[in-house]
């Protein structure tokens, strides 16, 4: 099936969308500076580059897109059906990537959490954010 869009436009579409600074991330972060916790942004010496590094707590945190990232089971990851080749190559390389990063990471002894994008829609905010406070008080 052809794409419904110019390579031109198709390109412009891509290229305004973030990989840093996205509203979940935007949320998450709000959220745990409002309740006293402190952390870092992406660094770059990190496996994956974590969006939140939570050095006091040993701790990352990687706001997954759920498309980008292949979040199985999920309404938001959806298969597109022109050059579903390509982007299922593209999403599989994401995961793996995640796979290898959260490898490294614990192998160096920080805790790994995931937040999906899915999980901070207006339903499950409030359990998603709790939950993450109870993961970050253990």
């Amino acid at each position: 099936m052809a794409d419904v869009h110019s390579r031109e436009i198709r390109s412009y579409n891509m290229s305004k969308i973030r990989s840093k600074d996205t509203k979940p991330e935007l949320t998450v972060r709000r959220f745990l500076y409002s309740h006293g916790f402190r952390y870092r942004l992406h660094v770059k010496g990190m496996a994956g580059k974590p969006d939140i590094v939570l050095p006091k707590y040993k701790t990352v945190i990687f706001v997954q897109g759920c498309f980008w990232h292949g979040h199985e089971g999920c309404k938001y990851y959806v298969v597109p059906k022109t050059n579903t080749e390509w982007w299922l190559t593209k999403i599989k390389g994401n995961i793996d990537k995640d796979n290898r990063s959260n490898s490294l990471l614990k192998a160096e002894g920080w805790r790994v959490i995931y937040i999906w994008e899915c999980g901070l829609k207006r339903s499950k905010i409030d359990s998603t954010l709790t939950n993450l406070l109870t993961l970050l008080s253990k």
